[in-house]
């Protein structure tokens, strides 16, 4: 039995204390790149001021005989380049891997203190992030960090979803945890090829009209309306990460080129409570900035709220609607979220601005 106590001591002679609260850093887009292909590593200065997040994957999409020249090329771009404000994140190779070892080794030894997260695939369950967890604070000791390097969990296993909970409140270190539609789906044996979004064979349609004669014509059109494959998996992992004080986040969208469908899942995503999501290419950037920052009218009546609100006891009516302390926390969540982007982003700060004007 373990003390709730020692949930905050180091787990290492030496390591660095584990924070009591996830500091909230704007990652709208975790956008990944290959750091062993030379060209993409060459557009990092110039991306880095456009995205909240640079991955420098590992696992995914990194063939076997370039694993170590992806490693090897994330320590360079690290060491090379000051990212500014812009976080930078590595996703590892799954625990069961023959590379997964070097990779947290050479990385934390060696980038550790320019490196904020390590996004774990694959998790299971709690006992893969108590792993994790101590075997972190063991090279931060050997490497003389003063900060804790912080741990994501991709939500792409059966067994990930049933122990979602548990892996939320697995340790201190816990960052948020992303969804991972295509391998989760073939963990579930989903009959979905596609990477994210929707499918137009999942659908409800509506009821016939009746006849005449009292029955109901089989041929007759009849609406039908595509579901959301992936509701109820979001919904669970933002109530775990809510309920433990982390940051949930959609994954990958994989159809590149149908903008338009995944800005819908994105905003989804965002509706449900998801911080931010991955970006796989230049294009899906601007979508998840735009998604995951508050509309400056929505900002502006949230702010008219808290205003009128006060200490935010009571109720008022604005505009006919009544405003009370569930709605005054409400319009908090999007003050707060929109007040923090706003410090990063100038231009988004001008647009709040400005719709504060027009609402005066």
């Amino acid at each position: 039995m373990r003390s709730a106590k020692d949930f905050f001591r180091p787990l290492a002679v030496g390591a660095p204390a584990p924070l009591r609260e996830v500091p909230f850093r704007p990652s709208r887009m975790i956008h990944f790149f290959d750091p062993g292909n030379a060209k993409m590593a060459a557009k990092v200065p110039a991306l880095a001021p456009t995205v909240d997040v640079l991955l420098g994957n590992l696992e995914d999409a990194v063939p076997t005989d370039r694993k170590e020249a992806a490693r090897a090329g994330l320590v360079a771009v690290a060491r090379a380049h000051d990212l500014g404000g812009t976080q930078l994140w590595t996703r590892v190779n799954s625990l069961d891997s023959p590379w997964a070892l070097d990779d947290l080794v050479t990385l934390v030894t060696e980038i550790g203190d320019r490196l904020d997260v390590v996004m774990v695939p694959k998790v299971e369950g709690p006992q893969d992030i108590h792993y994790v967890d101590r075997l972190l604070a063991q090279l931060e000791a050997r490497a003389g960090l003063d900060r804790p390097v912080l741990v994501h969990a991709i939500l792409e296993t059966a067994a990930g979803v049933a122990n979602v909970e548990a892996i939320a409140g697995a340790s201190p270190r816990m960052q948020g945890i992303s969804l991972g539609p295509a391998d989760l789906a073939a963990s579930r044996r989903m009959k979905t090829t596609r990477v994210g979004g929707g499918h137009p064979g999942y659908l409800v349609r509506e009821d016939p009209p009746p006849t005449s004669g009292g029955g109901t014509p089989g041929d007759m059109p009849r609406v039908t309306y595509q579901q959301d494959l992936w509701h109820y998996t979001i919904a669970r992992m933002v109530d775990a990460c809510a309920a433990h004080g982390i940051l949930p986040y959609y994954g990958p969208f994989g159809d590149i080129q149908d903008v338009t469908a995944c800005e819908d899942q994105f905003r989804n995503a965002f509706l449900l409570g998801c911080v931010g999501a991955w970006t796989l290419h230049p294009v899906q950037i601007d979508i998840a900035k735009r998604v995951f920052s508050p509309a400056p009218q929505d900002v502006a009546w949230a702010e008219r709220v808290i205003e009128a609100m006060g200490d935010g006891t009571g109720a008022v009516m604005i505009d006919g609607k009544m405003q009370d302390d569930a709605t005054y926390k409400q319009c908090r969540v999007v003050a707060e979220l929109a007040a923090a982007l706003a410090a990063r982003d100038p231009e988004l700060a001008a647009s709040y601005a400005a719709a504060r004007k027009a609402a005066l």
